[in-house]
């Protein structure tokens, strides 16, 4: 979880100061400062990944 943006994200890896966090369901990464990433819930995880759904949804023609 990144606490700065309320973003859920997967660590991908560290770079330089940053650890880099990519969306659960896949998606362009960003960099974190690691004092701002903590775990996320069950529940921040599973409404993360619902989000994601429902927006890729309705990108649907």
């Amino acid at each position: 979880m990144d606490q700065r943006s309320g973003r859920v994200g997967e660590v991908m890896d560290h770079q330089g100061r940053y650890v880099q966090l990519r969306p659960l369901l896949g998606g362009r990464e960003w960099d974190c400062p690691p004092e701002d990433v903590r775990l996320a819930t069950p529940e921040e995880r599973l409404g993360a990944k619902l989000t994601e759904l429902n927006r890729r949804s309705r990108a649907l023609p």
